[in-house]
């Protein structure tokens, strides 16, 4: 447990919160859904483009004739229910439900992060995000179910730091059936060498897509109308919003082969950065989050669309590690790029809704480089000490292994010691539940193991 004597403010945060931060939390995300239930129907602009294009299929219509409808075959049946709701009682639900898996995603990063969930940093936390930064409420507004991967994708780094990365293939699949937004997660599965939760992983939406297909007019709608409108970059409508470079960029001037190129190649730059936090890392749970928040952050580099609300797939995760001494989130770059999300501050030149993309790329490519750099920090390893001679029996000379140098005098004279000497054998640094004690780069400051147990 973390040491709540500590003098940072780390030790003041993992204290139990009082009363009072859980009403002042309640309060606010109280009034987000009563707003949104007030303002929206359909419980929002983007879940009533996915109940649309279900009223449609039922009617006997293809939904992918609306061509903002950008889901995969599941995601149809998926808000089929929806559609017997009435609108009012829609209205309410939708902005509760997106809400419990905002918090949800919320909760899952502490536990992935040992965090106390009765903490004051569980309670601050969660508050800060919903007030200070803009894309949550957003989310809330839109009803957007980019919500789904912000649950799974916590939840999963939770499993898969727990060894279950099977059930962690399971959790981010069913994801990716709803929304295809944490299909880059692949990746990580990838690193980990863990081919069965990989496995998993693509069997599950392949599988419920390709049974929902078959009760649609046109089968092959996603691949025939949704992709070759994702690969021509939209239309007008969705361009304003977009926040990759190779949207923006273009509404400065710079050429779109150009802009894209330039994409790509972030996209893949910010792979292989991901790789090599995978691979020089500790095995705590910031290896995980850092890793795969990496490559979520490249795949938005290149993504058509990529709009504001896909950063809470991110920031959650890494922002529930900032107990940890060598966190990414405890550095000055990652709260500056947070700053154009803060709501009610206005830009000269950005006032209105159709520029806030600017302000979007502006935070998403300093996520992206500052989380590139950190994880670049870590391929910095010094190499392997030379190994040591080993004594072979009582009285002889010590062997050496193939490769050392021989033993001079001096040090023959001091191998009778050695048989006196054990050897302290050499511990993994694998901690799939937690941080473990005084452990760098991956340990709470004051090298404790967790933050705190459930009080």
């Amino acid at each position: 447990m973390v040491s709540e004597h500590k003098s940072d403010i780390s030790g003041w945060l993992v204290r139990r919160a009082t009363w009072h931060l859980w009403v002042v939390l309640g309060a606010v995300l109280g009034a987000l859904v009563a707003r949104t239930a007030r303002v929206t129907s359909d419980g929002g602009m983007d879940n009533a483009i996915v109940v649309r294009a279900a009223r449609v299929w039922l009617a006997g219509g293809s939904p992918y004739d609306d061509s903002h409808f950008l889901y995969l075959p599941s995601a149809v049946l998926a808000a089929a229910p929806q559609v017997l709701i009435p609108r009012s009682v829609l209205s309410v639900l939708v902005p509760v439900v997106v809400t419990g898996c905002l918090v949800g995603g919320w909760v899952c990063a502490l536990r992935l992060h040992g965090v106390a969930l009765r903490s004051r940093f569980a309670a601050l936390g969660l508050t800060g995000l919903a007030v200070g930064f803009a894309p949550f409420a957003h989310l809330v507004l839109l009803g957007n179910w980019t919500a789904a991967a912000v649950l799974a994708l916590p939840l999963g780094l939770l499993l898969a730091g727990r060894g279950r990365w099977v059930a962690a293939g399971l959790v981010i699949g069913a994801a990716v059936a709803v929304k295809p937004l944490l299909a880059p997660v692949g990746l990580l599965f990838v690193f980990a060498g863990r081919w069965r939760g990989l496995a998993v992983m693509a069997a599950v939406p392949v599988v419920m897509s390709a049974a929902a297909a078959l009760v649609l007019p046109d089968p092959a709608g996603f691949f025939t109308r949704t992709l070759p409108f994702l690969l021509r970059g939209g239309d007008s409508f969705v361009r304003l919003y977009e926040a990759s470079p190779a949207a923006v960029l273009p509404r400065v001037g710079v050429p779109g082969v150009v802009a894209g190129g330039i994409a790509v190649a972030a996209a893949g730059a910010g792979v292989g950065c991901a790789y090599r936090r995978w691979r020089c890392g500790d095995r705590g749970p910031l290896r995980l989050a850092e890793t795969a928040g990496m490559l979520m952050l490249s795949a938005f580099l290149a993504s058509r669309p990529s709009y504001d609300h896909y950063l809470l797939v991110v920031v959650p995760v890494l922002l529930a590690g900032l107990p940890y001494e060598g966190a990414v989130v405890r550095g000055v770059w990652f709260w500056l790029a947070l700053v154009p999300q803060v709501p009610g501050v206005t830009w000269p030149y950005l006032e209105t809704g159709q520029r806030r993309a600017f302000r979007d790329a502006v935070t998403l490519g300093g996520l992206a480089m500052t989380l590139a750099a950190h994880c670049l920090r870590f391929g910095r390893v010094s190499p392997p000490p030379p190994p040591l001679p080993v004594p072979s029996s009582r009285g002889a000379a010590p062997s050496t292994p193939p490769g050392a140098a021989p033993l001079d005098g001096s040090e023959r004279s001091l191998s009778g010691a050695g048989q006196a000497i054990s050897a302290r054998p050499a511990f993994e640094d694998e901690a799939p539940s937690g941080p473990k004690r005084g452990s760098g780069g991956g340990s709470p400051q004051g090298g404790a193991a967790t933050l705190g147990a459930e009080q």
